[in-house]
């Protein structure tokens, strides 16, 4: 059934006062059927009915002021959300759009408290991730470093190998801070992006051949398009580089032995599309959505060892979310994995 607006449900309201006024005032002065006693109640339930509608309409106006006043204040609040999430089309009237308004400021609520659940579990697995990535080599340069008081200083076969052992590891704390440092600086905006019109292609081939001996001694073969002709973009140069450079290692180290990484440009208008595609082991589905996230892995074993901190992939997405593009990732396993991101064409 559809509800009575308030206007009609004052009029009607208006003429029931005035009937029950004229009723009790005929009812009053006695029942008769001349002319004057119908003037009487004519009279009456006139009066009654403007009479109610004045007051009415006066208690209907300090209501409605109090109700706008309330929604007023909700949508003040919900446009304080980063993102309210609901959209609300408005009825007409005052009470209902004040109850959808709640209504959404309660779905905002509880979506707000879902987000920031899931950033407490973020922030735990996080610092826990920061701890032990830490952790690992202080504890390897504290053992070398507690042999070599313990006499260890005075081998000649130990001393200077396990010295280099404790640089290797000092080195790894130092990567680990010098990535943290730049992902929060990225996430900030302390660090300032240095756009300029360069060659994409020509950055790609210095990359590869800086990385050629790597991908050689596991017989990968790193590959451009053949005749790749000058692509030119309008970006940072040399945090796009840290990008071809973490995405190609990737590519290597978890590729196939004898296998091959291609790199490939799109030409999208205003945009040019970067892939690094592989035909290595793969990514399962369930990996896929958290592999930007900052020290996720998803072979943690294998990663530790292969010397990588688990933030190159971090780093990789705020580098390019700065340029104000996007990254992709799509993979199947055994099979190989294809990263994919846009630059403004220079």
């Amino acid at each position: 059934m559809k509800s009575i607006s308030p206007k009609n449900l004052l009029i009607i309201i208006a003429m029931l006062l005035a009937v029950l006024v004229s009723a009790s005032i005929i009812i009053y002065t006695g029942w008769k059927t001349d002319h004057i006693q119908w003037l009487w109640a004519v009279g009456a339930f006139v009066f009654s009915f403007i009479t109610s509608i004045l007051m009415l309409l006066f208690v209907n106006t300090l209501v409605l002021k109090k109700i706008n006043q309330l929604l007023a204040t909700v949508k003040y609040f919900r446009s304080q959300s980063a993102q309210p999430s609901t959209n609300i089309e408005y009825s007409g009237v005052e009470i209902d759009n004040l109850n959808l308004e709640i209504l959404a400021w309660a779905d905002d609520r509880k979506n707000e408290i879902e987000r920031l659940k899931k950033l407490e579990i973020y922030r735990k697995e996080y610092l826990g991730n920061v701890s032990h990535e830490l952790k690992t080599p202080i504890f390897n340069i504290q053992g070398y470093v507690l042999t070599l008081l313990d006499g260890g200083l005075e081998d000649p076969t130990i001393n200077r190998n396990y010295l280099m052992h404790a640089e290797k590891n000092v080195d790894r704390m130092i990567t680990i801070i010098d990535d943290l440092e730049a992902i929060s600086q990225l996430e900030t905006g302390e660090l300032q992006l240095e756009p300029e019109r360069f060659d994409i292609a020509a950055l790609a081939k210095d990359v590869i051949d800086a990385q050629e001996m790597k991908a050689t001694e596991k017989g990968i073969i790193l590959t451009l398009p053949e005749e790749v002709k000058p692509t030119f973009v309008f970006a940072d140069r040399f945090r796009i580089r840290q990008v071809l450079v973490n995405l190609i290692v990737n590519s290597i180290k978890y590729g196939k032995e004898y296998g091959e990484t291609q790199i490939r440009f799109y030409d999208k208008g205003d945009t040019i599309s970067i892939e690094i595609a592989d035909n290595g082991i793969g990514i399962s589905e369930e990996h896929i959505t958290r592999l930007f996230e900052r020290f996720y892995r998803v072979d943690k074993s294998r990663s530790r060892e292969q010397g990588g901190t688990g933030l190159g992939l971090a780093i990789v997405k705020h580098i390019i979310e700065a340029h104000n593009q996007t990254i992709k990732v799509t993979s199947t396993e055994n099979v190989g994995t294809v990263f994919s991101f846009t630059l403004k064409k220079g």
